[in-house]
């Protein structure tokens, strides 16, 4: 006698598919959350430092890492005063010290931070040259300052800040957020398509964002 085959109803069949579609759903929406999240802690991020920069300007009447006042804190290094942040390497060189690394002693794009952190305006170590290191955005890149960005990109030639390796839709929403969704225009700025945490500034200057799921960009914008 043959065993009667039984098969799923055209209801359970339904049932599985709504389910299927609600997990695919959240996921996709939570992935959303996710990058929405990112894009406001790095917005915050250039907002937070330029507040934070401001701040010590007011209390001190100078510009973090450029501050010849900064001895007031015993163990630091003081800037010149010309109201620049110098760097002695190229103009690159403040990316080039990967999360971990000591900064070198001398450049004022690392005692930005060091001022800073003493002065109590960004969380950190205090110490040298440890306070110096540049901090981490929220998608593992680096962010940095200084003053223009290179002889060929960006047209800055005020103080900046960057922060490095954003996949190329948060790139393009924070400049849609802050400024005209330019790369090459306004006081949010871009560089790239290029991958990696240590980006070089004085390769040629995004003429504009190309979203294509693997581009990164370095984004800059005026301090």
């Amino acid at each position: 006698m043959k065993a009667k085959q039984t098969g799923f109803t055209l209801v359970e069949i339904a049932i599985v598919l709504v389910i299927i579609g609600l997990l695919l759903g959240g996921i996709l929406k939570g992935q959303e959350m996710i990058t929405q999240a990112k894009i406001k802690n790095i917005i915050n991020d250039f907002n937070g430092i330029t507040a934070a920069m401001n701040s010590y300007q007011d209390r001190y009447r100078a510009l973090p890492g450029d501050d010849v006042g900064a001895t007031r804190w015993t163990g630091t290094v003081a800037g010149n005063g010309n109201g620049i942040l110098n760097s002695a390497a190229t103009a690159v060189a403040q990316y080039k010290n990967l999360p971990g690394a000591a900064p070198a002693a001398a450049e004022e794009v690392n005692l930005f931070w060091h001022h800073l952190r003493l002065a109590g305006f960004v969380a950190g170590a205090t110490t040298y040259p440890g306070g110096g290191q540049q901090p981490n955005n929220s998608v593992n890149g680096i962010m940095g300052v200084q003053t223009g960005a290179g002889a060929s990109t960006l047209g800055f030639s005020s103080n900046i800040i960057c922060t490095t390796n954003l996949p190329d839709k948060i790139a393009i929403a924070i400049d849609t957020q802050m400024d005209d969704a330019t790369a090459a225009t306004g006081q949010v700025r871009a560089v790239g398509p290029q991958a990696g945490p240590n980006p070089d500034l004085d390769v040629v200057m995004a003429v504009n964002y190309t979203e294509t799921g693997t581009n990164q960009y370095t984004v800059c914008k005026s301090l």
